[in-house]
């Protein structure tokens, strides 16, 4: 199915675009080539496929993604110890310790892939979507 993206007020939604990883720019083009969870480690593209947008700003640009990483997994955990604490009534530290960390080892490639997709998408100042861009470029399908 082909969609001719030829109106200028055609935008298209921020919530399935960061749900997918799509560029902020242009909410079209894929910031990941690889899935989430596999075998491959992820790998991001260096630039947009669709609009061209690189996504490392300035190097090291993605450091900042490990503080966004790191909020995440201290409100995961908080969240999980407070739901083994109502859930179970445990007051056994092991529980906590091994519960923690096997949810902390199974969440790193989400909390990885969202860090950096939160910093493009909402902390980096200068970076907002253009409508214009998202449109098919010609000869694409």
């Amino acid at each position: 199915m082909t969609i001719i993206m030829n109106n200028h007020d055609f935008k298209l939604a921020a919530w399935p675009a960061v749900v997918h990883a799509k560029c902020p720019r242009c909410r079209r083009g894929d910031m990941f080539s690889t899935p989430m969870y596999g075998l491959k480690s992820q790998v991001m593209h260096k630039t947009c496929p669709h609009c061209g947008l690189t996504y490392e700003r300035e190097p090291g640009y993605f450091y900042v993604a490990m503080l966004v990483s790191y909020a995440m997994f201290v409100a995961e955990m908080v969240t999980l110890a407070v739901a083994i604490s109502v859930l179970t009534g445990s007051r056994n530290p092991w529980v906590y310790v091994l519960v923690v960390m096997a949810v902390g080892i199974v969440l790193s490639p989400f909390n990885f892939r969202y860090s950096r997709v939160i910093l493009l998408h909402w902390l980096t100042p200068g970076l907002h979507y253009q409508p214009e861009t998202s449109r098919d470029l010609p000869g694409q399908e």
